[in-house]
């Protein structure tokens, strides 16, 4: 059964469907959530929130095409919402687990990554997040972070412009 039709059937008040749905993605999410959230159990209940609001809202969703790109939305936004709830301020401490620890080779890497991006602004931070560790596309970040896909861009350029500065002043050191 495909996307569109799950989805219908979801709005109808098929609970299997939007199981299917949400569990399809299930890893998706979690990488998500996890770069927000730091910690698997934080990552879990922003999950969990979304999944309710989902429940709820489905409903409400006009194009069933866009039933990811609607879900990772409101996933951030649970995200968002827990932080500010907690008062947590958003580490880039992500990488300790293992789960990026791939993409670097080397601890002194992986250390350094993160002492440079933790320097940039939240936003340019967000945005390299999305882009480098998720592997998401522009217009998905643009849709998630609901910002217009130049502003995506430009934060992207800006951040990635920042980091190689401050790498520049560092060989130099």
């Amino acid at each position: 059964m495909d996307i569109q039709d799950l989805v219908k059937k979801s709005k109808q008040g098929d609970q299997e469907a939007l199981v299917k749905l949400i569990m399809s993605k299930k890893d998706d999410y979690y990488k998500l959530a996890y770069v927000y959230m730091k910690n698997s159990e934080d990552a879990m209940d922003a999950m969990e929130d979304m999944i309710v609001i989902l429940y709820e809202n489905i409903h409400k969703l006009k194009k069933e095409d866009a039933f990811y790109s609607w879900s990772n939305t409101i996933l951030v936004n649970c995200c968002k919402n827990i932080l500010r709830k907690n008062k947590k301020n958003i580490a880039l401490d992500f990488l300790k687990d293992g789960i990026y620890e791939s993409r670097f080779d080397e601890k002194e890497d992986q250390l350094m990554i993160q002492r440079y991006l933790s320097r940039l602004n939240y936003k340019h931070q967000e945005a390299i997040k999305l882009r480098y560790f998720l592997d998401l596309d522009y217009e998905t970040i643009s849709n998630i972070l609901k910002v217009p896909l130049g502003t995506v861009k430009s934060r992207i350029s800006i951040g990635i412009k920042k980091l190689r500065k401050m790498l520049e002043v560092q060989e130099y050191e």
